[in-house]
């Protein structure tokens, strides 16, 4: 079994910042991209970021400049600095993440239950 569990969700109003983790538990060997997506009411999901084992990096372009995505390897845990925020970025984040259980030999995908970020005044 592989856990993920999200935190720092919350309300904001705009220009202010959040940051979000999500720590990776159970069953792991190995662990490769980790990111995040975010949903809003009545849209799709949508990258967000992420990150990859080699810390190479990719930004949607509506956060690119305000947010910054980094993983502690050591922790299994991969944060989201959010910064400047907007109304636009209420959304659901969820966090993902390829993991290859033990005992296993190739790599899955894992999901989050998500945490509500809502930026309002």
């Amino acid at each position: 079994q592989v856990q993920l569990v999200e935190s720092g969700g919350g309300l904001v109003q705009p220009g202010g910042s959040l940051r979000l983790s999500c720590a990776v538990s159970g069953s792991v060997f190995s662990i490769r991209s980790m990111g995040w997506y975010r949903q809003a009411p009545g849209k799709q999901r949508e990258l967000v970021a992420y990150i990859t084992s080699g810390s190479n990096t990719n930004y949607a372009d509506s956060v690119k400049g305000r947010f910054n995505i980094s993983r502690d390897i050591a922790k299994n845990t991969v944060y989201l600095q959010m910064t400047n925020l907007k109304p636009e970025d209420t959304a659901v984040y969820f966090c993902n993440t390829e993991v290859r259980p033990r005992f296993t030999s190739g790599f899955s995908s894992y999901w989050g239950r998500g945490t509500q970020v809502t930026v309002s005044s």
